[in-house]
């Protein structure tokens, strides 16, 4: 087998120059950040080029007034917001950051990952004001710019969030920033009652209560309902879903620690075993406990969102895939994407499910095929066979 050869540009135009020679000899090519969640999507052959964003680094901006950011790929996320936080602000993102926060800004908008402060900031892409991509023939191209209301040009930041390193490089975001908060508190409950449980979540969610975070979790047969409030005054916030939640019977607490959402992220991935992420309704979380009940799954979720991270215990191959092929006939139509799990695993079941919609698919393989038409960047890696 031929080794990958890996390069790592130090400038965006470097790595134009990179891609266009390796569009000349039609080289296949797979860009890589930090490779926290290099196995996501479907295995794929390995490619004859690696290009690698570890030397595209720089914080090029900070526009405190305007809060904004430009960003190479290569930033360490956990660096920026160091950065960030000398100014009091921050990037409201905070996905798992994998071992020792490798994780960069250019591999999470790629996969599109998130954290519990989707819940009221939105999905990776929302945070995008504007992107730079290397396009798969080698033309640099650039969309959006730093300011808030900006329409010029195409979209291409929500096109290429979450598009796996299938349509080219990403090597610089811009994105919008928020103040950081004054004080935060979290509501925590907990209950053992798998019927009733899902009440909870869904009375929060229809509160007018401004939360920055509504998450669930179940694990060796408990619920953990978790409310994160920030701002001047988050404790009237509080008090008043406490009272919600008083018909419910659950023991509801506060800290003003960081540590439960810390563990929360940490549960949306997985070492050993396997992790499958569902996307449904907010109401299907009753549906979803007892799929985890039955696969012996522990859950996280989003609960105002319906999407939920399924992480199945450590077993042999063929285990796992039964599991996993288990929870997929429960839970369809749901998407139930795997992310983590042994390469043999991988190889075993079609990551993305069985189940596509077949227009959007369709939409999906013109993109592709009207961005790179050769199919070198990492073939086969998505959704498809895209």
């Amino acid at each position: 087998m031929t080794a990958v050869h890996c390069v790592t540009p130090t400038t965006p135009e470097d790595a134009s120059e990179v891609m266009r020679a390796a569009a000349a000899t039609a080289t296949n090519v797979r860009p890589r950040g930090a490779g926290t969640k290099f196995g996501w999507g479907r295995p794929i052959d390995e490619p004859n080029l690696e290009i690698s964003t570890a030397r595209l680094d720089r914080i090029i901006e900070h526009n405190e007034g305007d809060l904004t950011a430009v960003l190479e790929a290569g930033v360490p996320l956990q660096r920026a917001q160091e950065a960030f936080a000398r100014a009091g602000q921050m990037l409201t993102l905070d996905p798992p950051l994998g071992d020792n926060d490798a994780a960069t800004i250019g591999g999470i908008v790629a996969t599109a990952d998130q954290g519990p402060l989707r819940h009221r900031y939105g999905a990776c892409r929302d945070l995008l004001l504007g992107v730079t991509v290397v396009l798969p023939d080698g033309t640099l191209a650039r969309s959006g710019g730093k300011v808030i209301k900006n329409v010029a040009g195409y979209d291409l930041a929500k096109l290429y969030a979450g598009s796996f390193g299938t349509l080219g490089l990403i090597v610089e975001v811009i994105v919008r920033l928020q103040p950081q908060p004054v004080k935060q508190l979290t509501l925590m409950c907990e209950t053992d009652d798998a019927e009733s449980f899902p009440r909870a979540p869904l009375l929060l969610s229809h509160a007018a209560l401004e939360m920055d975070c509504l998450d669930v979790g179940w694990r060796d047969g408990t619920g953990t309902l978790m409310a994160l409030f920030r701002g001047a005054f988050p404790e009237g916030r509080a008090q008043a879903a406490a009272r919600l939640l008083e018909p419910t019977g659950m023991t509801v607490t506060t800290t003003e620690g960081v540590a439960p959402w810390a563990e929360q992220r940490a549960r949306q991935r997985a070492s050993e075993g396997a992790v499958v992420r569902v996307s449904g309704r907010a109401t299907d979380l009753f549906t979803v406990i007892e799929c985890a009940q039955r696969t012996g799954a522990t859950l996280v979720g989003r609960a105002g969102l319906g999407i939920s991270w399924l992480s199945l215990p450590a077993s042999e191959p063929n285990t796992l895939i039964s599991a996993i092929e288990e929870m997929r006939s429960e839970l369809s139509p749901r998407a139930c994407v795997l992310l983590d799990a042994p390469e043999e695993v991988r190889a075993g079941v079609d990551v993305w499910g069985r189940e596509h919609d077949e227009g959007a698919l369709a939409l999906m393989r013109r993109v592709k095929s009207r961005f790179d038409p050769a199919g070198l960047c990492s073939p086969g890696r998505f959704l498809g066979g895209i």
